[in-house]
């Protein structure tokens, strides 16, 4: 994956970035807000050897720079802290103000650093007043020969005491941004990660790959989809629609010679659109005169009758159990859309659509229309699908783009390759704007042209109008 790709992921994944630099950044926050404010005072040492001349100074040098080193652990040790601890202005005892003290040479150097910490800086300042002086006295005290009074070590304060203007913890400013450097960085691995662990499919390539056949439509994401589904009114008019024309086109020039004329509408699970696309390809196909015949083959979970808000008591099984002809149930819902709904839902579905009565109505139905469509179960969760493909042209093929898995995709296309289906095409649905952009073209002005008027006739059958559903199928 190259630069351009790592940025496409994150761009995608923005929200895993957002939400580690906030948790990262909020963290901080509530650290430093809880945190005492700590002050500081240092001060630097310089440690020395008296010499005669140019040999003795570099041998002391050395000596003093192996020496430093010891002197550091001195200044931080129980006799130090216990003589400091003696002051009662301080009003620590040796454990506290041992814990306050902190030192380290400066490297390649003679020179020794501490530094003290505290809640209180008065108290800070006057630790290191009292380091500054009883350190000097223990060290020279410490090289001290017995029975001497020349010590071979020269101490002394060369910076410091100096106290810090404000405090030296916590930093919020630089805290904080630190947290937010470091959840960026979180953020973006755990976006990289998600797209690398991401099975879902995501774009056309990937599709032909799975199934061997192109894509016959990319429907964009339309957040107005749940609330019209149909395309109708101001909804006939967005880029959902023209991704609808586009299918309704396909189909008619997969085999110019033979065209389908009876389809299947299905997916691998619910929730990927099937039904919304069966029943929106029968009202843009309606939209060029041809008769079309919309059929809830969902004996399970039927939604045609909420979509068009018809009657859905009466319908599909009714006919196929013979107590009532086709003629009667049907409902034509414009001048060229008819719609046969599911009727009740049996206890065995399965049986009813692989029936003789089933490939009987399909023969008739195929005789007086144009286009047979019939949305279906999911393949994966029932074999209605795969049978009801045996008695048509073919199966339209819905799925979901970056929701609908590669196993999930594969293990549809070979339910429909056990029955030697045909598989018309795929349709990948709900795709994102950016990856379907092309459309926007085609978002006219509502008054560009006019969508048939629905339900110029009624059937008797039709009764009092049921509640729209809005079931995505």
């Amino acid at each position: 994956m190259f630069v351009a790709g790592y940025l496409k992921v994150v761009l995608k994944r923005w929200w895993c970035v957002a939400i580690a630099v906030a948790l990262a950044a909020g963290v901080a926050y509530v650290y430093c807000a809880a945190q005492t404010p700590q002050y500081a005072t240092s001060l630097t040492f310089f440690v020395t050897t008296p010499n005669r001349g140019v040999s003795d100074a570099y041998q002391g040098n050395l000596f003093t720079q192996q020496r430093v080193k010891s002197y550091a652990s001195l200044l931080v040790s129980d006799r130090l802290a216990a003589k400091i601890a003696g002051d009662p202005l301080i009003g620590l005892d040796a454990k506290q103000v041992r814990a306050r003290i902190t030192a380290a040479p400066v490297p390649d150097t003679v020179l020794l650093r501490a530094v003290v910490t505290d809640v209180n800086q008065a108290r800070a300042e006057r630790i290191a007043a009292r380091v500054a002086t009883d350190f000097k006295a223990m060290l020279e005290s410490l090289e001290t020969p017995a029975g001497s009074t020349d010590t071979p070590i020269k101490v002394e304060v060369i910076s410091g005491p100096e106290s810090q203007a404000g405090p030296v913890s916590p930093r919020p400013v630089r805290d904080i941004g630190v947290a937010v450097l470091v959840g960026l960085i979180l953020g973006i691995a755990l976006a990289i990660q998600l797209e690398l662990l991401d099975s879902s499919v995501r774009d056309a390539d990937h599709v032909q790959e799975i199934t061997e056949r192109s894509v016959i439509a990319h429907v964009p994401f339309d957040t107005s989809a749940r609330r019209e589904p149909l395309l109708v009114g101001e909804a006939g008019f967005s880029a959902r629609a023209e991704a609808l024309r586009g299918l309704r086109t396909n189909l008619q020039f997969l085999d110019v010679d033979d065209p389908p004329t009876a389809v299947v509408i299905t997916s691998s699970l619910p929730g990927e659109g099937k039904s919304s696309t069966a029943a929106n390809l029968g009202i843009v196909l309606a939209e060029t005169g041809q008769r079309v015949l919309l059929i809830d083959g969902d004996l399970r979970r039927p939604s045609l009758a909420g979509y068009f808000d018809i009657e859905g008591a009466v319908g599909l099984t009714n006919v196929l159990a013979g107590q009532v002809s086709i003629d009667e149930v049907v409902q034509q819902w414009n001048s060229s859309l008819w719609i046969l709904p599911s009727g009740i839902i049996p206890p065995n579905p399965s049986e009813l659509l692989g029936s003789r009565q089933m490939a009987d109505l399909l023969t008739a139905a195929r005789a007086e229309f144009d286009m047979v469509i019939i949305d279906s179960p999911p393949l994966l969760s029932v074999t209605d699908a795969a049978i009801l493909a045996t008695r048509t042209d073919g199966v339209v093929y819905v799925s979901r783009s970056g929701r609908t898995t590669v196993a999930q995709m594969s293990a549809a296309i070979k339910a429909i390759s056990a029955v030697d289906a045909r598989l018309l095409g795929t349709v990948l649905n709900m795709e994102p704007r950016r990856q379907s952009s092309p459309y926007h073209y085609y978002q006219y002005p509502a008054e560009a042209s006019a969508q048939p008027a629905p339900h110029t006739h009624e059937p008797a059958l039709t009764g009092d109008r049921h509640r729209s559903r809005t079931n995505a199928g």
